[in-house]
């Protein structure tokens, strides 16, 4: 059932506010003025002067560059744990006099502490330390003492693995080393010589500060850039320094460029309306469809937050973000001119966030028109990936010629940017799986879908021309002549050739009942009317219940409720009638369930079926009794009320007359019979 305008309107409201809401919320926004530039690119607005004196740091390059060097070349501090070290060893003496059965002598006793103590005048460090150390990572170390910083060589210190393995080699003698087992002395080794993390990160930031000191100072009143020029590195670290001074001062210079509250939802709530004046005024049947108005709303909407995540989390993020999904959507669902219009809106609410808007809008909808004229017949798979291509090369293009206009070469353009928009393409690669999650979600059904159930190996399809192999036929025979009169109206030509595939799936449960598949015998003929007409009715619900069992998309179970409208089985209700004269006879086990015709789609196919149908029984093919047929057919369902309910206009209906003729004209045309070839007497003789 459509929806008229006002049963929708509440609904169209609350969408528009939710959007609205959605779009403002989460747009991004900073709290600090700020200009909106990119490095390496024209300076977009009027001459810009030094209000107050700037100073003048290294740009963000040449300061990562210095942050670098310093950090390779910085010496840590370190300090001496003397209370560790003493501590170890007078334990350790102690564990050597005590621990019995050692035999070595007092002399040895003294080697073993001497050594010991030489090991931590030399040093221990931690084992990560060590490491460092010893690749040449930390060849000097610092010490500072009485606040003089000393500079040691690292060469001499080892972890307490290392100094044990020193010890062990300098004690030759068999009983010290076996003292040295007994007493464990791996155990008690531990380091002496620990980084001091608070020194250390204190003398780096001061080497920082040091070297991140204003190299000048721009003055008041000095030029900082001008209109059209190029925005350099060290440039850009000119602005951020302003716009931190301007924001302590508050001075207010650049609120011009700021983005309030006020005027983001003013400028989405143009843009959301702009969307519904288009659907209104040009596109009604959508503005009055529940489901179309909540897809575009959903698609636009949902898109945008995505748009502003990835931008939010990648440098390049606009590049990435595979805008021409939205009109790929829009026109493989909907049509081409909405795909334009989505697709612009899309482009214009994502523009506010761009450091070019201009760049922007341009590459988004030469890419937009790209993916819309290249898809405006999507039935393939692989026409998507088609299309992906056709998009990044436009891309591309546009970012050259972006680049040279600004720059006037291309040395500054960012190859990374070409590997960006590759990811973008393959993105769009994957808008069928998008498009199959909107067929589930939105109930619509795309080209390619009702291209693969087309396909006569479908297993539905298979069945009918298996069991009912009359109504297979005649199914091919409506769906060829239907989808001629469709392409006549630009009616969905490949929604009428599938609808008409399908619209008598229902004859299955029961082929021997319908005329195309008798063979000589007639079931009816032992029953009444009312049985015949009971079973004849019943293939529609049959029909649909086979179409939901098989999932069939809901665009093809209308070909199969609606082909025989709210109609009569006419024969049967006839030969009723004739056999009970005088009486009042009920209408209703006559009547197909229907409901009437509710598209130009399902009233085209009314049309053609009952024509096949009827045209089959004709005796007289000629061009007059074939135009009597078609208009006879047709006016009887359009005096019946049978298209009341479908938007096919008069015209409509004269065009697809006017196709119908013809083409059973072509099937039934007369055929010249070949001359038998004559034979001469004596070919006649030899033959006998």
């Amino acid at each position: 059932m459509k929806v008229s305008f006002s049963r929708g309107l509440p609904l169209r409201i609350l969408l528009f506010i939710v959007s609205l809401v959605l779009l403002v919320y989460f747009l991004p926004r900073t709290d600090k003025d700020h200009f909106i530039y990119e490095v390496n690119r024209p300076w977009r607005y009027a001459l810009l002067t030094a209000p107050f004196d700037i100073p003048v740091h290294l740009d963000s390059v040449s300061a990562a560059r210095v942050k670098d060097s310093i950090d390779t070349n910085f010496e840590p501090v370190y300090r001496r744990d003397l209370a560790t070290e003493k501590t170890i060893v007078s334990d350790y003496t102690t564990r050597l006099n005590s621990t019995p059965g050692l035999d070595i002598t007092p002399s040895q006793r003294n080697q073993i502490i001497r050594a010991i103590k030489q090991v931590y005048e030399n040093g221990i460090v931690s084992r990560e330390d060590y490491a460092r150390m010893s690749s040449g990572e930390l060849p000097a170390v610092r010490f500072v003492h009485d606040n003089v910083a000393i500079s040691l060589p690292t060469s001499g210190y080892l972890s307490a693995f290392r100094a044990y393995e020193h010890l062990d080699s300098v004690l030759k003698d068999k009983n010290v080393r076996s003292a040295l087992t007994a007493t464990r002395l791996a155990d008690v080794l531990q380091p002496n010589i620990f980084l001091d993390t608070v020194t250390t990160k204190r003398l780096l930031e001061e080497a920082y500060m040091k070297a991140m000191a204003p190299i000048d100072v721009k003055q008041q009143g000095e030029r900082i850039v001008d209109e059209g020029e190029l925005v350099t590195p060290l440039i850009a670290s000119i602005l951020d320094t302003y716009e931190e001074m301007a924001e302590e001062r508050n001075t207010g210079k650049i609120s011009q460029h700021h983005y309030p509250v006020a005027g983001q939802i003013l400028y989405m709530a143009i843009l959301l309306g702009a969307l519904y004046c288009y659907l209104y005024f040009f596109r009604r049947d959508y503005f009055d469809s529940d489901r179309t108005v909540l897809f575009l709303m959903s698609v636009t909407v949902l898109f945008a937050l995505f748009a502003f995540a990835v931008d939010a989390t990648f440098r390049l993020g606009f590049f990435l973000v595979p805008f021409t999904m939205v009109p790929i959507m829009v026109v493989v669902f909907l049509d081409s001119r909405t795909a334009y219009f989505c697709h612009l809106i899309e482009v214009l609410i994502c523009a506010i966030l761009s450091t070019s808007p201009l760049e922007f809008i341009f590459m988004q909808f030469i890419a937009g028109v790209v993916a819309i004229d290249s898809l405006k017949d999507l039935s393939r798979r692989s026409q998507l990936l088609r299309t992906a291509a056709l998009i990044f090369v436009a891309y591309s293009l546009c970012y050259i010629s972006v680049e040279v206009i600004q720059t006037g070469t291309l040395a500054n353009a960012e190859p990374r940017i070409f590997g960006t928009l590759g990811v973008n393409a393959i993105l769009i690669s994957f808008s069928y799986v998008l498009m199959f999650l909107m067929e589930r979600v939105f109930g619509f059904t795309s080209r390619v879908t009702l291209v693969e159930l087309s396909d006569t190996n479908n297993p539905l399809l298979r069945e009918l021309s298996e069991k009912c192999p009359g109504t297979f036929n005649h199914s091919m025979a409506v769906s060829n002549l239907a989808s001629a009169a469709a392409l006549r109206i630009g009616a969905n030509v490949q929604m009428v050739r599938t609808g008409a595939l399908y619209h008598d799936i229902g004859k299955i449960k029961n082929p021997a009942f319908f005329t195309e598949n008798q063979h000589g015998v007639n079931p009816h003929d032992a029953l009444d009317p009312l049985q015949s007409a009971r079973i004849v009715t019943d293939h529609v619900r049959d029909g649909l219940q086979m179409a939901e069992k098989s999932k069939l998309p809901q665009a093809i179970r209308q070909f199969i409720a609606e082909h025989h409208g709210a109609g009569k089985a006419r024969y049967f209700y006839n030969t009723y009638c004739n056999a009970h004269p005088g009486e009042t006879v009920d209408e209703a086990p006559f009547t197909y369930p229907g409901p009437d015709p509710q598209t130009r789609e399902t009233s085209l196919l009314m049309m053609a079926d009952s024509i096949e149908a009827a045209s089959r029984s004709m005796h007289d093919h000629s061009p007059e009794a074939i135009t009597a047929l078609v208009n006879k057919i047709i006016d009887g369902q359009i005096a019946e009320g049978l298209h009341n309910q479908s938007p096919i206009s008069f015209r409509d209906v004269q065009t697809i007359k006017d196709t119908f003729i013809q083409r059973l004209r072509t099937m039934y045309h007369s055929r010249i019979s070949y001359p038998e070839l004559k034979k001469s007497p004596q070919e006649k003789s030899t033959q006998a």
